[in-house]
C-alpha cells in the first residue's frame, strides 16, 4: 500500500508547515520522497509575529530523517509572497507537483463578535492565501508533460472550535 503512496522525486510546497497539520503534512510527504518546500511566516495562532525558525526546525526534521526540504517564510498573504514561495520551490528543486494550502490563522472570537478589522487577516491567510500560492504555481503544475498527469493543488479547511481547542491545549 505504501508504494502506492509514494512521492519519490516531487515537489511540495506546503504552507503553514512550521507545526500541527502543515507540519505533519510535511513530515509524511517527505518521508514518502517528496522535496518539500516548508512555508511558514513563524507567527503566534493568532496571526501575530514572525520567527524564522519554525520553518527551519521543520526542514532539520526532515533532513534529519534523511530527506530533502527547504525552508520558506515568505507571507501568503500578497501576491508577491506567493510569487516568493513558489520561487523557493523553483530555486530548491526546479518545479512544482504539489501545493497544499495549509496556512491559517484563528480568531478567539464567534462570527457574529467578530469585527472587520479581526475578519480580513483571516480572509487574507485563509482564502486569499490559497490563492495567491496556487495561482503562482499553477502555470508551473499546468505545463507539464502529459506523461505526469498527477500533480495537485490542496485546500485545507479545518474546523475553528476544534483549532481553538487544540491551540490551547484543552
Amino acid at each position: 500500500m505504501t508504494e502506492a503512496l509514494g512521492f519519490d522525486g516531487k515537489v511540495a510546497i506546503i504552507t503553514g508547515a512550521g507545526g500541527g497539520l502543515g507540519r505533519e503534512h510535511a513530515l509524511m510527504l517527505a518521508s514518502r520522497g517528496a522535496l518539500v518546500v516548508v512555508n511558514d511566516l513563524g507567527g503566534a495562532v493568532d496571526g501575530t509575529g514572525s520567527d524564522k525558525g519554525a520553518a527551519e526546525r521543520v526542514v532539520d526534521e526532515i533532513t534529519s530523517a534523511g530527506g530533502e526540504a527547504a525552508a520558506d517564510t515568505n507571507s501568503v498573504t500578497t501576491p508577491e509572497g506567493g510569487a516568493a514561495i513558489v520561487q523557493t520551490a523553483l530555486d530548491a528543486f526546479g518545479r512544482v507537483d504539489i501545493v497544499i494550502n495549509n496556512a491559517g490563522i484563528l480568531r478567539d472570537k464567534s462570527f457574529h463578535n467578530m469585527p472587520p478589522d479581526l475578519w480580513n487577516p483571516v480572509l487574507d491567510v485563509h482564502l486569499n492565501g490559497a490563492y495567491h500560492v496556487t495561482s503562482a504555481a499553477w502555470p508551473h503544475m499546468r505545463d507539464v508533460p502529459l506523461e505526469k498527469p498527477d500533480d495537485e493543488a490542496v485546500q485545507v479547511a479545518t474546523d475553528p472550535e476544534a483549532a481553538a481547542k487544540i491551540a490551547s491545549g484543552s
